[in-house]
């Protein structure tokens, strides 16, 4: 029986993740998929959460801005973080690997790992629902569509999307248990 070496299994696992992109991304060459995804995947850059930002305190006024800043300050944790993660990992993007990958949309920066949308979409709808359960009837499916949108549009590979979402949920989670320990926020 042979043994696989780390390299082989290594490969092993970026072919088979390879393969999850080629099947997701078929979608694309259909145009109402590529626009639905790419309509999600723009609200996924920041628009719905800006306005979320912004807007929950005035629609919530018991909530205060303190909600608003730890909304702020949680995003703005996960911009540094992920982009200090770019830039130490350099992981392309699949469109640029594997040329059968067809691009969706244009990303918004060179690598992938991990997924900033998905760390976004994430750790906002972690916040959010934390003082706002009924909100995730509305934020966890828009979540699980920005995550998909970014290995459908060929801009991620699954475990950018998972890592993203790891962070993201490590981010709000973190965010949540310090805020409610300083009784900034009620939470649910």
């Amino acid at each position: 029986m042979a043994v696989l070496s780390a390299t082989d299994v290594v490969r092993r696992f970026d072919a088979a993740e390879l393969s999850l992109c080629l099947y997701f991304n078929r979608g694309c060459a259909r145009r109402s998929v590529r626009d639905f995804f790419g309509v999600i995947s723009r609200l996924g850059d920041g628009v719905l959460w800006y306005v979320l930002i912004v807007t929950l305190p005035v629609l919530h006024p018991a909530v205060s801005a303190a909600f608003s800043m730890l909304m702020a300050v949680t995003g703005l944790a996960g911009v540094l973080a992920y982009k200090l993660l770019k830039r130490t990992l350099v992981r392309e993007r699949p469109f640029i690997n594997c040329s059968t990958i067809r691009l969706g949309t244009a990303p918004l920066d060179r690598y992938s790992f991990p997924s900033g949308h998905t760390m976004h979409a994430v750790s906002f709808t972690t916040l959010v629902t934390s003082v706002f359960p009924e909100a995730g009837l509305v934020l966890v499916p828009f979540t699980v569509l920005v995550a998909a949108s970014r290995v459908v549009l060929g801009l991620h590979y699954p475990t950018d999307v998972a890592a993203g979402a790891l962070l993201g949920f490590a981010l709000a989670s973190g965010s949540v248990r310090i805020a409610g320990a300083l009784q900034l926020i009620p939470v649910a």
